[in-house]
């Protein structure tokens, strides 16, 4: 899971530099509410796994 994290943050870091290097927007939003959106999709995911898991089991 740490090597997914670490190619995660080098891919995006190597993506932040091409755009600034040829002068375009980043494409990502604000820095806090990115963080935040990404981690409400992902805890978005998790849970709808677990009620869907529920439901399936009865």
């Amino acid at each position: 899971m740490f090597k997914e994290i670490i190619l995660s943050l080098l891919a995006g870091m190597i993506i932040g530099i091409v755009f600034k290097a040829i002068k375009l927007p980043l494409p990502a939003p604000p820095v806090l509410a990115g963080v935040v959106g990404v981690a409400g999709v992902y805890l978005g995911g998790v849970v709808a796994t677990h009620i869907f898991k529920f439901f399936s089991a009865t």
